[in-house]
């Protein structure tokens, strides 16, 4: 793989016109990848049409080839392009949700090589709301594949530092745009058969997707607490580990006094042994804890305080060196549904009922 001299170019929102993409979408267009802003976390782009693009793309992240990439458009009508036998639904999902933070999967057309696809017949598509993301799009003049910008396996990337701190010298540029929106990946509906599935909960649930497709469900991997033995996920990427910090994360389940004491107990045994021990935490529990590192995601009444927040307290207990981190479950109808997924999968579903 070569290497370069990573260059960060930082956008002012305020103040845009475009024309500061120009460098960015030149690459793009040449074969090279991007890291750049989405309204959910940080992208790696390439052209979603060059396989030997998104050959770079798996290896400046060390993602298994086999884990398929998000193809990033910029006109709704764009699906039709790179899919086939579109169903007439999808075009009830893309006029609610699109742009936004929806990724929709449909049977590909044969200009998208598999090698994007991570060698499937199916491909997964979203049109994103962020504005700088729009326009590297356009301005590029290609579909941008893009998974997020971090190094296989770790937290997502949030910020254009994080992105820096995976991926220098293995990527040309990175577009700082400041912090993300969302903070959590988009929701992923597979319509590419009779059944349509959720294959990733995300800032849009279930129930909101539901006023377009009555008959949507989770695929029953996505939502399991605990390792599946006989369930086989329907995406491949959902049988790897995501969004893990360096140290041991242990989730806590159960009434949030005796998830407390039980953490505490924890600490003490942990701190007994000479462990760098950390919490992940909320605004209304973070006083109970006599951890080496507290944390706290905001307030467990806000969730969507606690997605923007998630990725960027995970990554920051690596830069402190805590070997444990114990945290609180998250559970509702809502975005919890997705915070909790990013967490069972962070955690390897090591998850303790108490």
């Amino acid at each position: 793989m070569d290497s370069y001299n990573t260059k960060i170019i930082k956008i002012n929102r305020t103040d845009f016109d475009g024309s500061e993409l120009d460098e960015a979408a030149r690459l793009l267009r040449n074969g090279e990848l991007v890291a750049f802003p989405t309204e959910t976390v940080y992208g790696l782009g390439g052209n979603a049409l060059d396989p030997e693009a998104s050959k770079k793309i798996y290896s400046a992240k060390g993602r298994p080839s086999d884990n398929p990439l998000i193809v990033h458009i910029a006109e709704k009508a764009d699906i039709y392009k790179i899919g086939r036998e579109v169903p007439e639904s999808v075009q009830t999902l893309m006029d609610m949700f699109w742009p936004g933070p929806l990724t929709i999967i449909v049977k590909k057309s044969d200009i998208i090589p598999k090698e994007t696809t991570g060698g499937l017949d199916t491909v997964a598509v979203r049109l994103p709301s962020d504005e700088i993301a729009g326009e590297l799009i356009r301005r590029s003049g290609v579909y941008v594949a893009a998974p997020s910008a971090n190094a296989s396996g770790r937290p997502s990337t949030t910020r254009a530092e994080h992105c820096f701190e995976d991926l220098a010298g293995k990527i040309p540029l990175i577009i700082d745009g400041g912090p993300v929106k969302i903070g959590l990946e988009s929701t992923i509906i597979d319509m590419s058969s009779d059944k349509p599935l959720i294959l990733r909960p995300g800032y849009i649930t279930i129930d909101e997707i539901r006023r377009a497709v009555p008959d949507c469900e989770f695929d029953p991997v996505v939502i399991a607490t605990a390792k599946p033995e006989s369930m086989v996920a329907k995406a491949p990427g959902m049988k790897y580990r995501h969004y893990a910090p360096k140290g041991e994360l242990i989730i806590f389940r159960g009434e949030p006094d005796r998830v407390i004491s039980r953490i505490n107990e924890e600490i003490a045994v942990k701190k007994k042994g000479g462990k760098r021990v950390a919490v992940l935490a909320t605004e209304e529990s973070r006083d109970f804890y006599q951890a080496d590192f507290i944390k706290s995601l905001g307030r467990r009444t806000d969730e969507e305080e606690i997605a923007r927040h998630l990725f960027e307290v995970l990554r920051s207990f690596d830069e402190l060196g805590a070997e444990y981190i114990f945290g609180e479950c998250f559970f509702s109808p809502g975005i919890g549904q997705a915070i909790m997924n990013r967490l069972v999968k962070a955690c390897g579903y090591n998850i303790i009922d108490v």
